[in-house]
């Protein structure tokens, strides 16, 4: 029995081993390759690794703390550079969007974006459609996004030069609904302002 354990062992060892590698390699090609599919830069990767196809993958979540990762060893200024501008980006956007309460999320909220990431929103709005007409009325051109079949969440992308924005339309039970146990950052208007400003050695 205790070589069988041990063999299970050293096996988990090696798969979680190997999850770390694939990670590693895949925030690598998606940090500088541009590669915005994760599933085809997690498959990539193990092929450049040449572990088999049924290698497990790491999940998005060891993704992102790989890509964390990669900037601070080798992002250096470039990345902060581009960081601030996605985040000064957003918070117009938020600015102008102040009535729908958002929030900023996802890579540009949490730190591992690159340069290729979209600077995610997320409003609150009983009816999406409102939501759609302001934009509308104000000249902003904008796309639906399609959303999964148990996501009732709608999506959209702006038409921003500066950075890729797509916006998350949730109503008030949805945000109210959500764990509050996340380790997700959901930042403010103010909290990106002051993040920026601390970033940027300015006050707020």
């Amino acid at each position: 029995m205790s070589a069988a354990r041990n063999h299970a062992r050293s096996d988990g060892l090696r798969v979680q081993r190997d999850r770390i590698r694939i990670a590693q390699a895949a925030a690598r090609l998606i940090a500088e390759h541009g590669i915005t599919d994760w599933t085809l830069a997690k498959r990539k990767a193990a092929r450049q690794l040449l572990l088999p196809e049924t290698a497990s993958l790491p999940s998005n979540d060891e993704i992102e703390v790989a890509l964390a990762d990669h900037h601070a060893l080798f992002g250096g200024d470039a990345h902060a550079t581009a960081l601030r501008l996605q985040r000064t980006e957003a918070l117009g956007w938020m600015r102008k969007l102040a009535q729908w309460q958002p929030l900023l999320v996802g890579g540009v909220a949490a730190g591992w974006a690159t340069e290729h990431s979209d600077v995610r929103l997320e409003l609150v709005a009983d009816d999406p459609k409102a939501v759609e007409m302001a934009l509308a009325s104000v000249g902003v051109s904008y796309a639906a996004l399609p959303s999964r079949a148990d996501d009732a969440t709608t999506h959209l992308r702006l038409d921003s030069p500066r950075a890729a924005v797509r916006l998350a339309i949730v109503t008030p039970q949805q945000r109210r609904n959500r764990p509050r146990q996340t380790e997700e950052p959901r930042l403010t208007a103010d909290a990106v302002a002051e993040m920026i400003a601390r970033d940027s050695g300015t006050s707020a």
